[in-house]
């Protein structure tokens, strides 16, 4: 049997190729392009410089309202990742009434809008007569982070091999231990996957941290979106760019280590 040609690749489909490519990472080029500006009016480029990114360094607000955000996406996304993790697995595992109903509402918090959830959230604690501070940030992010968290894991765990389980529980292995050397190893894939994105949506939120973020506690987003309402310091744009670059060296070395694994 005549094997088939493989069809060649036309212009038209490297000019397509280009143009969604382009579209996708301009916007990133411009940020580390003006980034290098001599000018701190971001309008013209005037020239290449590196000052900027020693000058934001020392630049104490802006570090404080970056290191505030670190801070929320990485207890919201750990806090996240273990009540998402044992939700799924008790999900997966074991059937009672209203399940369904729980299962179908938990993508309630992905498909509404941030500003409702936002409101709700600021609602709820003034009600409860809670001050806003950090751990209302925290308590608002880990309340849309778990539902990204139990979606992705969802798909990891539908391909599980009970068995697995049942054979460490034949040699002696009660459910908590079986739970952490056998079930959680083998979700951890997804684990990562899940913590990623979760870490990602809560470093990227503006409009629900507005509303329940305490006194004088201004997370990045919300503080370069102040200043978009006037001008954005050439400094964001270094500390833009360096998180690009560091995002890229990331994506990086996970694909070195995906390759040495395969």
């Amino acid at each position: 049997m005549e094997k088939r040609k493989p069809k060649q690749v036309g212009k038209a489909s490297y000019f397509y190729t280009f143009l969604v490519y382009t579209f996708l990472y301009l916007p990133m080029v411009m940020v580390v392009l003006y980034s290098t500006n001599t000018s701190n009016n971001n309008l013209v480029f005037k020239g290449f410089t590196l000052k900027w990114y020693a000058s934001m360094v020392t630049n104490e607000e802006l570090m404080k309202s970056l290191g505030l955000t670190l801070a929320l996406g990485l207890v919201s996304t750990a806090i996240s990742v273990i009540l998402g993790t044992l939700a799924t697995i008790g999900m997966y595992r074991y059937e009672f009434k209203g399940k369904e109903l729980l299962d179908n509402l938990m993508y309630i918090p992905v498909v509404i809008p941030e500003l409702v959830i936002g409101i709700a959230s600021l609602a709820t604690f003034t009600m409860m007569g809670i001050t806003m501070s950090f751990w209302t940030l925290v308590i608002a992010h880990v309340t849309f982070c778990v539902p990204f968290i139990i979606i992705t894991l969802r798909s990891r765990i539908a391909g599980f091999d009970q068995s697995v389980e049942e054979a460490a529980m034949d040699l002696g292995a009660n459910q908590f231990r079986t739970l952490m050397r056998v079930t959680i190893p083998m979700l951890m894939p997804g684990i990562i996957s899940g913590a990623m994105l979760s870490l990602t949506l809560s470093l990227d939120d503006v409009i629900i941290s507005y509303f329940v973020a305490g006194a004088g506690q201004m997370t990045l987003p919300i503080r370069i979106y102040g200043m978009a309402r006037g001008k954005i310091s050439t400094e964001v744009y270094a500390l833009s760019s360096a998180i690009i670059f560091l995002t890229v060296i990331g994506y990086v070395i996970a694909s070195h280590f995906k390759e040495e694994e395969e």
